[in-house]
C-alpha cells in the first residue's frame, strides 16, 4: 500500500461526477468496455477468459476477495480519465491541494535552535506549485520515498518558513512515523 500514492489518486477521485460500478458483474463489463476484448480483461486480472464472459452474461455475481480488490482497483483506475485529469490540472494551475496529517516532523537547523522531532497535527493548504510537482512525480512512477520528500519540502516552505517570512536557515524537514495522511483538492 502507498500512502502518499494512494491518498492523491483518493483526492482526485473524490472530483468523480459519478459513482463508479458497484457490481462485479458491472464492473466486468465496464473493463471488457475499456479493453476491448474479454482476453484482454481475463489477463489483467489474472483469471481465465470464460470467468470474465460469466461475469458479463451475469452468470456469477460475487467474486472472491482478492479478485474483487483486484476489479475494483482496475476499474477506479480507468474510471472518468477527462474528470481525474482536469481535478489534476485545476490543482496544479490555480487550487492548489490540502494536505492534513499526523505525523512526527522535525527539522535541521543551525545550533542552538529547538530542532526536536515532535508528533503534530498540520492541515496546510500548498499552493498550485506543490500540487504539480506531486502528481508530475506520481505520474512519473516516483517511489513513495519521493513522494514523502515533495511533501516534506512543501511543508518546510510553507508552514515552518511561511513562504520566506520565518526560519530562513531551516535546512531540511524530517517527516517520519505518519499516522494519518490525506489530501484535498
Amino acid at each position: 500500500m502507498s500512502l502518499f500514492g494512494d491518498g492523491l489518486e483518493a483526492a482526485v477521485q473524490k472530483a468523480f461526477t459519478r459513482p463508479a460500478p458497484k457490481s462485479a458483474p458491472a464492473q466486468m463489463r465496464y473493463l471488457v468496455k475499456q479493453l476491448k476484448s474479454t482476453k484482454a480483461v481475463a489477463q489483467m486480472l489474472r483469471i481465465s477468459q470464460r470467468t470474465v464472459e460469466r461475469y458479463v452474461k451475469d452468470q456469477i455475481k460475487k467474486p472472491r476477495t482478492d479478485l474483487a480488490a483486484r476489479l475494483e482497483r482496475e476499474v477506479k483506475a480507468r474510471w472518468q480519465p477527462q474528470i481525474r485529469a482536469k481535478a489534476r490540472q485545476q490543482a496544479a494551475t490555480t487550487g492548489g491541494i490540502v494536505i492534513d496529517t499526523r505525523a512526527r516532523l522535525g527539522y535541521t537547523a543551525p545550533i542552538g535552535s529547538t530542532d526536536q522531532d515532535r508528533i503534530r497535527h498540520l492541515t496546510v493548504a500548498l499552493p498550485p506549485r506543490y500540487a504539480a510537482r506531486l502528481f508530475e512525480a506520481q505520474e512519473q512512477g516516483a517511489t513513495e520515498q519521493r513522494l514523502q520528500e515533495l511533501a516534506a519540502e512543501a511543508l518546510k516552505e510553507v508552514y515552518f518558513q511561511d513562504g520566506g517570512r520565518r526560519a530562513g536557515s531551516l535546512e531540511e524537514v524530517r517527516f517520519t512515523d505518519i499516522e494519518h495522511l490525506e489530501f484535498d483538492l
